[in-house]
């Protein structure tokens, strides 16, 4: 059960090692984009490659779509960047079902441990699998794997390596479950972080906290849905920046160039070099190309 590419990768893995897969749950089609051109979800583009049963219920208590899963008989549901499941769904099979998730929990729990590890600051993450149970990301851990948050990791390249790092914890978990060599534990009883759904006004961006805290969010949003703030009126989307730290006392949000190589705006304690950015209406770009066509 999952819906975008984190997703497809575990049932890649899975198929590579000769698992059956009985059938993908995926999300509905939906129109997007200017056409309303239908769009199907990365894990059902897999499926239909590999010539895998899909389902793709709206309500995930529908009783047909209900009927359909108890037919197919499976052993064990897996469930990565899906939907929240009635226990209706995931008490159903006799090895249970167990979740892949993008933190170390029970810290991170929510839609988006990947963006708000980032943007907290945080230096260490992972990937962890676990039983399924009534509160949303609190069942007790099965197998779980520590990573590196490098300082020049953004959202997108820690995103592509806890997708590979779950994977091989997703197979892990299910060679685990399948020879009966594995444990559940409870979750230790440490505070949690909350990781709720990103949106659109998370990314505006705050030149009076301090120069790290910025970068930091601009790193957790990039390069989607990308840390914003305004310039002349218009939205400009910063995907790539770095600090420069220096006491002096200057009005946050001046913005400092010299109209071709560099643009800087001052926060707190320090200044925001942007990188890479997008202003409304063009295309992503480096500071050099953006700066050959802005005038203050």
């Amino acid at each position: 059960m999952g819906t975008p590419a984190f997703a497809v990768e575990s049932l890649d893995i899975l198929v590579k090692n000769g698992y059956e897969i009985a059938a993908i749950v995926t999300s509905p089609d939906k129109p997007s984009g200017r056409g309303q051109k239908m769009n199907i979800s990365s894990v059902k583009q897999y499926a239909l490659e590999h010539h895998l049963p899909i389902l793709q219920p709206i309500k995930l208590k529908d009783e047909k779509f209900l009927q359909e899963l108890k037919d197919i008989n499976a052993n064990l549901f897996i469930v990565v960047a899906f939907r929240m499941l009635p226990e209706v769904v995931w008490s159903m099979p006799e090895l249970g079902t167990f979740n892949l998730h993008a933190s170390l929990l029970p810290q991170y729990r929510g839609a988006a441990p990947i963006n708000w590890a980032i943007i907290n600051g945080e230096t260490k993450t992972g990937v962890t699998t676990f039983f399924l149970q009534h509160e949303i990301d609190t069942g007790d851990i099965l197998l779980n794997k520590t990573i590196d948050i490098l300082p020049e990791d953004d959202a997108g390249s820690l995103h592509d390596k806890l997708m590979h790092l779950g994977a091989e914890l997703t197979l892990k978990t299910v060679k685990a479950i399948a020879s009966n060599q594995i444990k559940a534990n409870p979750q230790p009883n440490a505070p949690s972080i909350h990781a709720p759904k990103i949106f659109k006004e998370d990314g505006l961006l705050n030149f009076n906290n301090p120069t790290i805290q910025v970068h930091n969010k601009i790193r957790g949003l990039s390069p989607y849905p990308g840390a914003y703030m305004y310039l002349n009126q218009k939205i400009l989307k910063i995907f790539k920046s770095k600090i420069e730290i220096d006491i002096n006392n200057i009005t946050t949000g001046t913005i400092d160039t010299d109209q071709k190589s560099y643009f800087k705006i001052r926060c707190q304690d320090g200044w925001l070099h942007i990188l890479s950015l997008q202003i409304e209406g063009k295309k992503k770009m480096d500071i050099q190309d953006f700066l050959k066509g802005y005038r203050e």
